[in-house]
């Protein structure tokens, strides 16, 4: 799933492999997917985009947009976006599908969900996307210790640390992928309460926050995920799926994976104790 690091990696990369690119054809809901979202009729999206030039692309929270010209093109953090060259065998399944007038194309492709919205500039006012520009970034300056202390108001107290960070686009882009790592690192067990929390393990967590994503983005996202290329990120992740049952790198106890919330939670036992 693509999230804060993936996200900002991708259009990092759609820029050096996009940007000035003239759209030729555009194929969008090709193979059906019930968890597949567009904006408005997917059969648009040809007249919509074709003949546009693409001018850039910025993320924020755990979406890619494209820009082309008036128009914009909205990946979510459920499609795995993928780059090919002239010549390079196209996928058969795809959600959507973009050529270019060089021959190269992009395709997405839904795995679980994913929303994949192509629209004129203004029309768009779906407010996980309105969220998701406004809130400050976690790559931001304005996301300093100041505002991550203003979130914590009375409703968040008795959630616990995953519930806090992953849920009702809080931080958007942060979710159940990278908050592993980033209480790992900040030594605080997912499903701690947020009322058991000192000032120093609020400081602990802001800094990691910051640091843990910093790296992640440096390093082309989570061993994890893949990038606009196909090639997984460079960042080895330490709880993760990957690592399950191995030994924590910082103590040598076991990594412990637990169903928690709809998802899995990773942690040490050891470096990260729950604390009630």
């Amino acid at each position: 799933m693509i999230e804060l690091p993936e996200a900002k990696v991708i259009a990092r990369q759609i820029n050096e492999a996009l940007k000035g690119k003239r759209i030729e054809r555009v194929v969008a809901a090709h193979t059906p997917h019930k968890f597949a979202w567009y904006f408005e009729d997917p059969k648009d999206y040809q007249r919509l985009l074709s003949g546009k030039h693409i001018d850039g692309s910025i993320s924020f929270g755990g979406l890619v947009e494209i820009s082309a010209e008036d128009c914009r093109i909205l990946l979510g953090d459920g499609v795995r976006i993928k780059y090919h060259e002239k010549g390079e065998r196209l996928p058969v399944k795809h959600q959507l599908m973009i050529t270019f007038d060089d021959g190269s194309s992009m395709t997405c492709s839904v795995q679980m969900y994913g929303g994949m919205w192509c629209f004129r500039v203004g029309e768009n006012h779906n407010p996980y996307y309105k969220v998701a520009k406004e809130k400050p970034s976690p790559y931001s300056e304005e996301f300093n210790e100041d505002y991550f202390l203003s979130m914590m108001e009375e409703s968040i107290k008795g959630l616990s640390l995953k519930a806090f960070l992953a849920t009702q686009q809080r931080i958007p882009g942060l979710g159940n992928g990278v908050l592993q790592d980033i209480l790992w690192n900040a030594k605080l067990h997912p499903k701690r309460k947020m009322n058991t929390l000192e000032e120093e393990d609020l400081a602990r967590l802001f800094k990691s926050i910051k640091l843990t994503l910093r790296e992640m983005s440096e390093k082309g996202g989570r061993d994890t995920e893949k990038d606009f290329y196909g090639i997984n990120g460079g960042y080895k992740t330490v709880m993760s799926s990957k690592n399950e049952g191995l030994s924590c790198p910082a103590c040598g106890n076991t990594i412990s994976k637990e169903a928690y919330m709809g998802g899995s939670i990773y942690y040490c036992s050891q470096c990260q104790p729950l604390k009630k």
